[in-house]
């Protein structure tokens, strides 16, 4: 073995899904693999029509077969997951019978109420071998009669460094404005409504930098015309402005989501020094167990004493946890180790 295909809906966007998938695939080549990409849409080695989110018709077997025929084992991010197109689902699930893949679940169907009622997802086979990114999702998977492995996120401990001026600048931020970013697409699950009322509280400025996804377009121009506060809608676009930009010209990270299956911006924020306002999603809980102390929604004095006060938010103590539980070095051994006991060496 040593080639492997990382295969999904999309590839090479900021969306947690594309990001997680960039990690697992340095991940990948830092053990010994070779790697390439195919997805209905990105940036990516081999773009195949039909495989993306919504796409129709589904994609051509032959076209999908043939994106895959050279790879030994194949990393599946989420496709045979989430019904986000489940006729490529059934495409992809047909292609890799019977061979070597391992499928990366993100978001289960179970977990999405649109979708709780799809039960031919997750995809099971004989010769895969099945990864959830937390525990609680694991433990739903066993009660379904599948058996998973759970290694959570692993994140960069060095990433480039932002551009704090230059980066407000192009905003047209002043030094004294309070720039509160969310780094997510506006989609419902996100909590858009509760991010803007916390940057209304510390008198901020609110920096939405995703798309509107999932028919949220109407209730997110509801939202901003009502918002107390300036809100900012400039994308990244991984040039001219990177997520290491966001993360440096902004004072506060917000992420008050009700679902996530892992959320990265607050790892992140610990990473790049940035206090953090977290949601009691039950991930963040279980993440929580492992030492994080990110500031509560409902904690207003500790979030306005984060912004004026540099020891405040521990900063560096959720540092200290990342360096110890979610480098990107611990999880390829992680990875290593599961295809080991697999029987998969590149």
């Amino acid at each position: 073995m040593g080639s492997c295909a990382i295969v999904s809906f999309r590839l090479g966007f900021t969306d947690g899904v594309s990001v997680v998938s960039a990690s697992w695939q340095r991940a990948l080549e830092s053990i010994g693999w070779s790697t390439y990409t195919v997805a209905g849409d990105g940036p990516v080695d081999h773009l195949v029509d039909g495989l993306g989110i919504d796409h129709q018709p589904p994609p051509q077997s032959d076209k999908l077969a043939s994106a895959l025929a050279s790879a030994d084992l194949v990393l599946v991010e989420n496709v045979l997951s989430i019904p986000l197109n489940l006729p490529a689902s059934r495409v992809l699930a047909e292609i890799l019978a019977d061979r070597p893949a391992v499928l990366h679940h993100h978001d289960p169907p179970w977990q999405r109420t649109r979708f709780a009622n799809v039960t031919e997802l997750p995809a099971d086979d004989r010769c895969w071998r099945h990864v959830t990114i937390n525990r609680l999702t694991e433990r739903q998977f066993a009660e379904r009669g599948l058996t998973a492995t759970t290694i959570y996120n692993g994140f960069d401990l060095d990433p480039p460094p932002g551009r704090r001026l230059e980066t407000r600048q192009r905003l047209g931020l002043s030094s004294h404005d309070r720039l509160v970013a969310h780094p997510v697409r506006a989609i419902e699950r996100k909590n858009i409504p509760e991010a803007v009322n916390i940057t209304e509280r510390v008198g901020g400025i609110y920096w939405l930098p995703g798309p509107a996804e999932e028919g949220y377009v109407d209730e997110l121009d509801r939202i901003v015309a009502t918002a107390q506060c300036s809100v900012l809608r400039t994308p990244i676009d991984g040039d001219t402005l990177t997520m290491s930009d966001l993360y440096a010209a902004s004072d506060l990270i917000v992420f008050p989501s009700t679902w996530e299956g892992f959320g990265n911006p607050p790892i992140e924020a610990a990473i790049h020094g940035r206090p953090v306002v977290v949601g009691r999603y039950p991930v963040a809980d279980e993440l929580r167990q492992l030492g994080f102390r990110w500031l509560d929604v409902d904690d207003h004095d500790d979030i306005a004493r984060a912004l004026t006060d540099p020891s405040a938010g521990d900063v560096s103590h959720n540092r200290r946890i990342v360096e110890d539980h979610l480098s990107e070095t611990q999880m390829a051994q992680k990875v290593e180790r599961l295809l080991e006991e697999a029987g998969w060496k590149p």
